[in-house]
């Protein structure tokens, strides 16, 4: 499109392209405002691009018009799933197509053997589906709960066992294309080669053309071969043109790893790769790098599945994890190196026997320390979560205003030790400080990191400086420049320097074929300007701790309820950077446009539930942000209001009890009122009634107990929120399991008037939740004998939010042990309570609380007690109901209960159990099931 309106580019965007676009998909697919650009503007990449609009479409044939359409007026599109996307492929400054939401589709075919899914499923989930047949993809990628299969096939990733034998492009039975011209090609159908002749005969007859010129070309043939043997992403996969004869194969296999430039992935099936059930993990020390990787030839030959390196400065930083494995924390790293090594087998004995034989080559080894193989499988999973998370955890770490660049290179392994000297050296050469190297040892792949500011001419000639001399070192080492991210925009202008002139030339004619009209992600993969590479870098503002430390790589966005709404974790805060960005260069109009926006996109929307940190490597809870803006958006009014709740909290709770109650007596008259009040006070302020709420609760009643075992907390959501229908509710059912266990409770005095404080902290009410905190504290410093006896509640939010305030009022209260009562249940009353009647199948909503705390293991006993089938949807998350979010904002819950409740596929079961009031709220409204807490079936069934 040209001739685009004058204006603000942001503010205005092109009325002629977006009706263009209108032509081709609904036009509530289509996204413009200065919000829903910038949101996406940003991948994991150093690059920043602001598309001209973003499509949702829903389906492969809305796909098919919007390439006829843009191919026909020459704009640029470019697909993006996943985002993680780390060398500039998902960022465009034309029609960016997110195809991530709608084609999320998974079906294990042949018992596993295959499955069937869309480009917007994450690997994670995929393995999911096949983990209950004992197979997984062949792909195992680090970022694995963010990466999408769209991703995996346009990158032809890898990852850290699959080396080259079992990666996308071997893996790969057959996809759904969709060719630039809008032509769908089912490349699984008998007759696709034909189609593909008949539909594109161009494309055909030059596909056919340059495989009979390759393959004529001995040095051609020779280049190949060298550079797939090992990983390699750089330009696209030529090796198709010699390793398939007819050419919808070739185009098949040409398409992975072409990063979107030649068609768009509809559907992709895979053959699968069985998984090992049994596995030890260990972690060898070296003294110095040229120590471990001089150990390789030997460990490879020992048959570990998977050898990754860390360096000393990987080390140094993974010991900054809280959460990192004593074997880590122990190392006093100097000049020392690691290699996380793995052995996998299907038998314990063979594994067994493996480990021996590895331990007896391990004392053969120089390594520091002890040197052992572990199967305890929280201790594997400490050792995983460091190495996967390395990249996001090291980029975390990074100074302010400073901008994370991840490469990755392979060489053969022979020249993996002089290659990793040789980077220390360029690191040394051009000041690059605290720059990591680790990676696939095994396969001769290494990453390596560094941090650039991009706001300085001299330290972007800095880093031109340095790449030249990292091109020139990886291609004497008969390495390739790419071996798992793809080429994108950061070394398209070097893949004529790696594939020489002759091959280089095949490329182009490749895209020519496939793409006539150069539409789809110019400037990706193959650029002529030696330049762009170091155009539009990004820049990242100093705004806030949150802010600061994301590395925009999207792992939070698969657990994120608003994800499918509004905005997500990794969008919330790239949103507050552009605006901080807009405020620094005056823009006023966009700052105010950007904040208008962020009101509901990021802040009223968010669940601030947490589970961006459960998937964050480095920890980030966006919750806290915007906790933090909804406390600087407070009136005083609203302030004083909740700090008077907070005072008198058995009142307050009672009366909207009685309120729930009332409006089911008058339900169409609560109706009127709750929309009204909504329509004056607005709809943040006052929560929504509807039909399917419970009337209110009972008022909670102190007990005392002559010698207690425990101190319980009842939630004041069961005050006032009434049971389901004929249930009894979890606090009665509590107290009855307890008696019946022996197990003696006290509930304390003025339990009516207190609260874990959680409203007012996702509210960012601070004034409220202190003086509750004032209250409880001492309160339960006394119920507990000075923490003597553990605090049993029974909502897992609210367990989690006591042990938030606690936590923090801990020198004031000293340690109370808080305990979930489904845990205290699990652990405490299960083994003493008799027989239980069963039933057929229970399905089961774990909540972000429950994920937190570490109870879902709990919740499945509890559900396996009492049934022989137990049901946890593969998509359940979050519900989005968070306390009374579902009630000012249903469309969040909605949002957020979709995937799950479609995952249930109508199924009907005998009970719905979950862990907390408001989540059973949450899943009933959005299933039409009634939801229960699961200690209500548990009662039930020992009875």
């Amino acid at each position: 499109m040209s001739d685009a309106p004058s204006g603000h580019p942001l503010l205005h965007p092109d009325p002629r392209l977006l009706a263009a676009l209108a032509q081709a998909v609904p036009a509530d697919a289509i996204a413009a405002r200065a919000t829903d650009r910038l949101s996406y503007a940003h991948d994991a990449s150093h690059y920043l691009r602001v598309p001209k609009a973003v499509v949702t479409p829903r389906t492969a044939s809305d796909v098919a018009a919007l390439l006829r359409t843009c191919g026909r007026d020459g704009t640029a599109l470019t697909f993006r799933s996943g985002g993680t996307s780390l060398s500039g492929q998902a960022s465009t400054d034309g029609v960016l197509v997110d195809t991530r939401r709608n084609f999320r589709g998974i079906e294990v075919l042949d018992g596993g053997a295959r499955v069937r899914t869309g480009p917007g499923a994450t690997v994670r989930a995929v393995n999911a589906r096949l983990a209950r047949h004992g197979r997984r993809l062949g792909p195992d990628p680090a970022s694995e709960v963010a990466c999408t299969v769209g991703g995996v096939v346009a990158n032809n990733s890898s990852g850290m066992a699959c080396g080259v034998h079992a990666n996308t492009y071997r893996t790969l039975d057959s996809t759904v294309l969709v060719l630039a011209s809008g032509a769908v090609i089912d490349t699984s159908a008998p007759d696709a080669d034909d189609l593909l002749r008949r539909q594109e005969p161009a494309l055909h007859r030059g596909l056919s053309q340059l495989r009979d010129r390759v393959r004529g070309n001995p040095d051609s043939v020779a280049t190949i071969e060298r550079l797939y043997a090992i990983k390699n992403t750089m330009g696209y996969g030529l090796n198709s043109l010699v390793d398939f004869e007819r050419p919808v194969d070739i185009l098949e296999h040409l398409v992975i790893g072409s990063e979107g430039t030649l068609a768009f992935v509809a559907e992709a099936t895979f053959r699968t790769v069985p998984v090992h059930p049994h596995a030890a993990t260990g972690l060898l020390v070296f003294p110095t790098l040229a120590d471990a990787t001089a150990s390789l030839p030997t460990l490879v030959e020992t048959g570990f599945a998977t050898i990754e390196l860390l360096d000393s400065t990987s080390l140094r930083v993974a010991q900054l994890d809280p959460r990192a494995d004593d074997a880590i924390r122990a190392v006093d790293v100097h000049g020392h190196a690691a290699l996380l090594v793995e052995l996998q087998q299907d038998s314990a004995e063979t594994l067994a026997e493996s480990t021996a034989h590895a331990e007896r080559v391990f004392r053969e080894l120089p390594v520091t320390g002890p040197a052992g193989m572990t199967t305890d499988s929280a201790r594997r999973s400490e050792l995983w979560r460091v190495r996967k998370g390395l990249f996001t955890s090291v980029a975390g770490n990074r100074p302010s205003g400073t901008t994370a660049l991840l490469e990755d290179i392979a060489v053969p392994v022979d020249r993996l030790l002089p290659t990793c000297e040789a980077l220390v050296g360029l690191f040394d050469r051009y000041g690059y400080e605290e720059s990591v190297i680790f990676g696939h040892a095994k396969d001769g792949n290494v990453h390596f990191m560094l941090n650039e500011r991009f706001d300085r001419p001299d330290l972007v000639e800095r880093y031109v400086a340095f790449t030249e001399d990292m091109v020139e070192l990886v291609l004497g080492q008969s390495g390739t420049l790419k071996a798992e991210h793809g080429t994108g925009r950061v070394m398209a202008p070097y893949v004529r320097r790696q594939y020489g002139d002759e091959l280089y030339d095949v490329m182009r004619e490749i895209k020519a074929l496939a793409d006539p009209r150069g539409v789809l992600n110019p400037g990706v993969l193959l650029d002529e300007d030696p330049s762009a590479h170091i155009s539009h870098l990004k820049t990242s503002p100093t705004v806030e701790t949150e802010v600061d430390q994301c590395v925009e790589c999207g792992y939070c966005e698969p657990v994120c309820p608003s994800r499918d709404l509004t905005t997500t974790p990794r969008q919330r805060i790239v949103l507050r950077r552009e605006t901080e960005r807009a405020r620094a260069a005056g823009d006023q109009d966009l700052v105010e446009r950007l904040q208008q926006e962020y009101a509901y996109d990021g802040v009223e929307t968010c669940a601030v539930d947490g589970m961006c940190q459960t998937a964050c490597p480095v920890l980030i809870n966006t919750g806290d942000l915007v906790r933090r803006l909804r406390s600087e958006q407070a009136g005083r009014a609203e302030q004083a209001l909740w700090h008077g709740a907070a005072r008198h909290w058995s009142g307050a709770s009672r009366l909207a009890a009685g309120g729930l109650s009332a409006a089911r007596r008058m339900p169409s008259l609560a109706e009127h009122v709750t929309s009204a009040a909504r329509s004056v006070l607005g709809e943040s302020k006052v929560p929504g009634w509807t039909r399917d709420l419970p009337g209110g609760g009972t008022a909670r009643r102190a007990h005392q107990a002559a010698r207690p075992d425990a101190v319980y907390f009842s939630a004041c959501v069961t005050t006032m929120f009434g049971p389901a229908d004929g249930s009894r509710g979890v606090r009665d059912a509590f107290l009855d399991l307890c008696a019946r266990a022996g197990v003696s409770l006290r509930v304390p005095e003025g339990i009516g008037s207190l609260c874990c404080g959680t409203p007012w902290k996702s509210k960012g009410l601070d004034d409220g939740y202190a003086a509750m905190r004032e209250r409880l504290v001492p309160v339960l410093r006394e119920a507990t004998d000075g923490g003597r006896l553990p605090v049993v509640c029974d909502a897992s939010s609210c367990t989690e939010g006591l042990t938030v305030l606690l936590t923090a009022a801990q020198e004031a209260s000293g340690q109370i042990d808080v305990i979930d009562a489904v845990q205290f249940a699990d652990t405490v009353l299960l083994p003493r309570l008799p027989r239980l009647r069963r039933l057929g199948t229970v399905v089961v909503h774990p909540t972000c609380s429950s994920t937190q705390l570490g109870t879902n293991g709990a919740l499945l006993r509890l559900a396996a007690a009492v049934a022989d089938e137990v049901v946890v949807p593969d998509d359940w998350g979050c519900c989005g109901f968070a306390g009374d979010r579902g009630m000012l904002r249903p469309e969040l819950t909605a949002a957020a209960t979709a995937a799950e409740v479609a995952a249930l596929g109508g199924r009907r079961a005998d009970a719905y159990v979950s862990t907390n009031r408001t989540c059973e709220l949450g899943m009933s409204r959005a299933s039409g099931a009634t939801y229960r807490h699961v200690l209500e079936l548990l009662d039930e069934a020992a009875r």
